[in-house]
């Protein structure tokens, strides 16, 4: 495909942290970008209370953003470490603890907020050398696959060309569902509450989690001295725990996570969203590829769902790059599936892996509790199978 005015190598479709992290990354390797996105984000200040939506990011998401130039921005808005890790069932006796100094490292990983995230890669993308054209508001209407790059067209009736496609729209991505890329799905009939807490003692920049029979419960330690929660619940019991007046939340809160932390003081208003599994059959669609959540969508029992599409981008990062080293099509078949068989088998196997742990800690039957809880004891006593435990909690895997 000859050169010429308002062609791109790389479109990039949704601009949430993975496909804006996929751009600027593009943009830094000197390729030239388009990011298409129908809406900006809301703004962060640091005024503002902390946004109910946070990830916890991994050493290699780190240091993705290290590489870009960000994460000192980052670092220096409002982040949380968590140095420690400590897991236990309540049905059965038997503990879990991590420590990144078993690692020789200062965090096991960063709690951050989501919209921090946006807000700091937002203002990278403007600011950048080889700055991505950003699009927005705007929208796809249709995208045509040529034989030497693809044709999309926005809902204005403008047009762009590139050598390929990156389709980073979320987990209900049009999309795939334009391509009719089918999905493996399981709905867990399960919601995962979220809100900010205070608690009678310190975190202990620790991430606490226990596995109950609903569904697990993570406290995340925040900047501010309160947790998060992420509290995975059956339908039913989401919507009445919603309902609750504060103290009684408090209170039921306080009892689920064992008084780890003490009393439970107060509370923000809560949220809750529906957890489903959801992997894509397949990854390429000619010359367009998925990443992050329109290519998987996982338990967030690991917290790992952001990590698995930062790293989707740097393998996609890593394949376009050496490409070009070769001198050859960025957007050819084989380029691109390669790291479609590089991205899907790593994030199957963890998605598979998340469901596997929700399904052996979820049942409340005493035997198979007896059995986890005796797990958990003897791993916590096994120094290399705790820290391999502890690499994959923190997505060093």
């Amino acid at each position: 495909m000859s050169r010429r005015s308002g062609d791109f190598d790389v479109i990039v479709v949704g601009a949430g942290v993975v496909g804006a992290g996929t751009a600027l990354a593009l943009s830094c390797d000197g390729f030239d970008v388009a990011l298409i996105e129908a809406r900006e984000p809301a703004p962060w200040s640091a005024g503002d209370d902390v946004d109910l939506r946070v990830v916890a990011l991994a050493p290699d998401a780190a240091a993705l953003f290290e590489d870009l130039g960000i994460w000192k921005d980052i670092v220096a808005a409002r982040v949380s470490p968590y140095r420690r890790m400590q897991v236990w069932d309540a049905l059965a006796p038997g503990e879990l603890r991590f420590d990144a100094a078993e690692h020789g490292e200062a965090a096991l990983g960063w709690i951050i907020e989501n919209r921090l995230l946006q807000h700091v890669l937002w203002k990278a993308l403007a600011a950048a050398e080889n700055a991505p054209r950003v699009l927005c508001p705007a929208e796809v209407q249709d995208v045509e696959n040529l034989a030497e790059g693809v044709s999309v067209t926005l809902g204005d009736g403008s047009r762009l060309r590139a050598r390929m496609l990156v389709a980073a729209d979320g987990a209900a991505s049009p999309l795939r569902t334009r391509w009719k890329i089918g999905v493996s799905e399981r709905d867990y009939a399960q919601r995962a509450l979220v809100a900010h807490v205070s608690t009678e003692r310190s975190h202990e920049s620790t991430a606490w989690q226990r596995f109950q029979p609903g569904g697990p419960l993570a406290l995340l330690p925040l900047s501010d001295g309160r947790c998060s929660i992420v509290w995975s619940l059956p339908e039913v019991e989401a919507a009445r725990v919603l309902e609750l007046d504060d103290a009684a939340f408090c209170a039921e809160l306080g009892c689920a996570t064992d008084f780890r932390l003490g009393k439970i003081l107060a509370s923000t208003r809560r949220l809750a969203f529906p957890l489903r599994l959801r992997l894509a059959e397949r990854y390429v669609h000619g010359r367009c590829v998925l990443i992050g959540d329109a290519a998987h969508a996982v338990h967030p029992l690991a917290g790992q769902g952001m990590n698995l599409g930062l790293r989707d981008a740097g393998n996609l990062r890593a394949q376009l790059g050496h490409a070009r080293e070769r001198g050859g099509d960025i957007g050819a078949a084989h380029v691109l599936r390669r790291y479609e068989r590089e991205r899907r088998s790593e994030n199957t196997i963890a998605a598979r892996s998340f469901d596997l742990i929700d399904r052996a800690f979820t049942p409340s039957l005493m035997p198979l509790a007896f059995v986890r809880g005796a797990g958990l004891a003897l791993a916590s006593r096994i120094g290399p199978l705790r820290r391999l435990l502890g690499d994959a909690a923190a997505g060093r895997l």
